[in-house]
């Protein structure tokens, strides 16, 4: 049988209502963050007047409330629709967006980057709800990866916008372009509307039990009212160590995007030969790989035991991309540029292939009743993750050079061990039940 064009598969996937509305919402408005994240730390200090200390004190301080927000979203999810309050939240967070622009002291701008990242990072969460309950199991790993994929190009987008401003640099281009993201990030959340129903979680009300009469049995109501949330609390993950330790250690693997984000420039720039640019060319050869092997690589990770196997094989990738970053030091710079070009690639299909099998995990491995709750858990690990990794890369990498890259690939080899031990476990117990029922039968 050929394969389907390209065309063609993009289509059959879009004909699905859910992904439609997500695919058009992220294609906006991933735009308008591309545009601010680009942006962000050029206007608080040459726009605002920030020191370096005042501007990280702001990023730090969004990314701590974003720890409490990732919970809260799931946590919200389960309990009201999750489709309207991913509407309300990422329009919100839009909105602040656009408020940077009239930020003129540290005092607004912190209180601003909080408010905004909140939202953002809630509003996250109940996306991830809304996947889970949105898509069949086999159908969910595949949405996510699409989604990564659109949010990818968007964001390359934004940042192409956002290279008026700072080739003006003045401070009208910089509010003009930060009104612009919040307008076009706003425009983003109208495809929200167009989820259906079907995303939001199941009321939990618990129907009347009536006695032969007709009447309503009070007594046996309230029992039965007392079980469902006796239940409800049982489903709880924190309850769940198998998943908090999913968790975590998947929070231990999301440091690398901490490594690309600080560690990679950093080390560029203070400790080897090759040219600032070459940061800019390792984020546009991460950008083009992720577009192009996100979704294929995602394939088949919904089944737990090839999540696990993909998570080791990206272990062994980052691993080898940390040694070989720290190669690059001393070179020769047409050398250097070699060399972190081929750890760049061998680090982003370690975070291709990670993320795919944390997606896999994160929704198999949890309980479908509480589905936000669960996304909401497993993103604040992430948030976590977020905020230990600039301390963890400049402990290690940056301050030991080659023994600092070598420990930081050990803690993330380690950690995709872990995850991997983890999913094979559940595939075993999951296995070992279905030949328990087949046996019964």
């Amino acid at each position: 049988m050929p394969k389907s064009s390209l065309r063609a598969r993009i289509a059959r996937s879009l004909a699905d209502p859910v992904l439609r509305a997500l695919v058009a919402s992220t294609a906006v408005s991933r735009i308008g963050r591309g545009v601010f994240l680009s942006v962000t730390v050029l206007y608080f200090t040459l726009i605002i007047g920030l020191s370096a200390g005042e501007a990280a004190v702001v990023l730090a301080v969004s990314s701590a409330f974003g720890v409490l927000a990732s919970f809260l979203g799931g946590w919200l999810a389960d309990r009201w629709s999750a489709r309207r309050l991913t509407f309300v939240f990422e329009l919100l967070g839009a909105a602040l967006l656009a408020t940077y622009a009239f930020a003129d002291t540290f005092v607004a701008a912190l209180v601003i980057a909080t408010l905004a990242g909140f939202f953002d990072t809630i509003s996250h969460s109940s996306r991830s709800a809304v996947i889970a309950r949105g898509f069949a199991p086999d159908k969910r790993v595949h949405a996510r990866a699409v989604l990564r994929t659109v949010t990818n190009l968007s964001l390359a987008l934004g940042a192409g916008v956002a290279a008026i401003a700072l080739a003006l640099g003045t401070p009208e281009a910089y509010r003009t372009v930060i009104v612009g993201a919040g307008v076009i990030g706003i425009l983003g959340t109208l495809p929200l509307l167009r989820l259906p129903a079907s995303v939001d979680a199941p009321t939990r009300s618990v129907e009347p039990v009536r006695t032969e009469t007709g009447s309503i049995d009070t007594l046996t109501t309230a029992d039965a009212a007392r079980a469902a949330r006796v239940d409800w609390r049982r489903r709880s993950p924190w309850r769940d160590r198998r998943y908090l330790l999913l968790t975590l250690l998947s929070a231990i693997f999301g440091m690398q995007f901490g490594v690309a984000e600080l560690g990679v420039p950093l080390w560029i720039t203070t400790r080897t030969t090759a040219p600032e640019v070459v940061v800019a060319v390792i984020l546009i050869v991460n950008t083009a790989l992720v577009v192009l092997f996100q979704v294929r690589a995602s394939r088949g990770t919904h089944d737990v035991r090839t999540a696990g196997r993909v998570t080791m094989i990206a272990g062994w990738l980052m691993a080898a991309a940390c040694v070989v970053y720290a190669l690059a030091a001393g070179l020769p710079a047409w050398v250097a540029i070699a060399v972190l070009l081929s750890a760049a690639v061998l680090h982003t299909f370690a975070e291709i292939l990670s993320q795919a099998g944390a997606w896999g995990l994160s929704f198999e491995l949890a309980d479908s009743v509480r589905a936000g709750a669960y996304q909401g858990v497993f993103g604040m690990g992430f948030s976590v993750g977020a905020l230990a990794a600039p301390i963890i890369v400049n402990a290690t990498a940056i301050t030991y050079g080659l023994l600092g890259w070598v420990v930081l690939g050990a803690v993330f080899l380690a950690s995709a061990a872990g995850i991997w031990l983890i999913a094979r476990r559940a595939a075993e117990q999951t296995a070992l039940r279905e030949s328990d029922v087949a046996g019964a039968n």
